[in-house]
């Protein structure tokens, strides 16, 4: 007799069976709002480009301009840690790989502007940006030049500029299509979000030139920019971010904040508009729980504070921005903006340090978990998703190896995955 059938119990199977179907809506539902990670890359960050400046060299430029500025204002390992105050113990190879990344892939995601950095311009200059846009990042993508995440933000949903922003989206997407089909790495971003309504018009837009194009339906996914306090408290005392989300259907990639437009909203007077600010980690806190678990990831907004100047101003700003980014992934907010191709020194050196400091700690504590080994720390499978998750970022960046994570672990890519509960890898 098995010890199931050994045991005493008073309740009869209907009670379970009944309960299970109590709860099946509730279960379906918690599967389709909560689905977890996509288990794709996410970019450390987003670079803004305005529509009438971006070229079809502008990745590489950035990249040079980064170097030469890194080349300029701290030229080797000592100088860059010095500066920013990286450990000694990281500061050689934290700087070999900013440097290399910088060389092999300086920008991760790149956002072609129609919105705020373009402005209003006559109809048919902006139809001919847009249909260059078009051309230039299909031609980026046929030929292997591509950011991994390009795409562009339009105008929003208000009445002013609702149709010019339709327009924009429609050439853009219609460029993609005549030249090839869409890129995998497609983003699109839709700003300046204050009801869910205008989620849903965006839905209604996708599907309809998916329907036009003989797309797969939901293949179109976007961005929500979080720019104004009605898209963090309606009027109704309600998240209203978290509607947002569930207006998107499915189609809600990420949230971005937007820190100029939502500290202004705020009566924030200029000089204090910073990521920091307190109405910006009450945003971004909202954000943050309105997100967890239904895969739409996060990103954090930019410093408006550029590295321009004599060496001195240059780190100042340099200093002031590393910071940010680091208080930004201590709070879990992976991905930010970029202003200027001189932040990128500072965006890849915070990124690195920060998944390279804790490589070897968050290492042990997950191959003690695995092996059931114990140790000082008692580590759940909450807390083993978490170290997994760490290890799996810095392997998409660039900042740890394949190789070293193999050698500290013992696992594979596939079991980082497992452990994260994420889907099988893809980029």
């Amino acid at each position: 007799m098995g010890q199931q059938e050994s045991v005493a119990t008073s309740l009869a199977d209907t009670v379970r069976e009944g309960i299970g179907a109590a709860l099946a809506q509730v279960d379906a539902d918690l599967a389709r709002r909560y689905p977890g990670d996509p288990g794709t890359r996410q970019p450390v960050h987003t670079v803004y480009v305005p529509g009438d400046v971006f070229a079809a060299d502008t990745l590489r430029s950035w990249g040079d301009q980064a170097l030469a500025a890194l080349d300029e204002h701290a030229p080797d390992a000592g100088a860059l840690a010095a500066v920013l105050g990286i450990p000694d113990a990281l500061a050689a190879d934290v700087h070999d790989r900013v440097r290399a990344k910088l060389t092999r892939e300086p920008v991760e995601d790149l956002r072609i502007d129609f919105e705020d950095g373009y402005g209003p311009r006559p109809d048919a200059e902006e139809d001919e940006a847009a249909a260059r846009a078009a051309a230039l990042v299909a031609a980026a993508s046929r030929g292997g030049t591509a950011a991994p995440y390009m795409g562009i933000r339009m105008k929003c949903m208000e009445a002013a500029v609702r149709d010019r922003g339709i327009r924009t989206l429609d050439i853009f997407l219609t460029g993609l299509m005549e030249a090839g089909g869409l890129p995998d790495g497609l983003v699109l971003t839709l700003p300046k979000v204050t009801y869910a309504e205008q989620v849903t018009a965006m839905v209604r837009l996708l599907e309809a030139f998916e329907k036009a194009r003989g797309l797969e339906g939901g293949r179109i996914g976007f961005e929500i920019q979080i720019e104004t306090t009605q898209s963090i408290l309606g009027a109704d005392g309600r998240a209203t971010v978290a509607r947002m989300i569930e207006a998107a259907e499915g189609r809600a990639t990420s949230l971005h904040y937007g820190t100029f437009d939502y500290s202004a909203s705020c009566g924030v007077s200029a000089a204090h508009q910073s990521l920091d600010h307190p109405v910006a980690d009450h945003a971004k806190a909202v954000m943050q729980v309105a997100a967890a678990g239904t895969g739409v990831r996060l990103s954090d907004g930019s410093t408006n504070v550029l590295p321009v100047g004599p060496t001195a101003r240059v780190h100042d700003a340099w200093r002031l921005h590393h910071g940010l980014v680091r208080r930004s992934l201590a709070r879990a907010y992976y991905q930010g903006w970029d202003m200027h191709p001189a932040h990128l020194p500072t965006r890849y050196a915070a990124v690195y340090a920060f998944y390279r400091e804790g490589l070897e700690q968050a290492a042990a504590r997950l191959t003690a978990y695995v092996a059931k080994a114990g140790g000082d720390v008692m580590d759940e499978p909450a807390t083993a998703k978490a170290l997994s998750g760490y290890l799996l970022r810095g392997l998409d960046c660039g900042a740890v190896d394949t190789a070293e994570v193999a050698r500290l672990t013992g696992l594979t890519r596939a079991d980082l995955d497992a452990l994260a509960g994420r889907p099988a890898a893809t980029t």
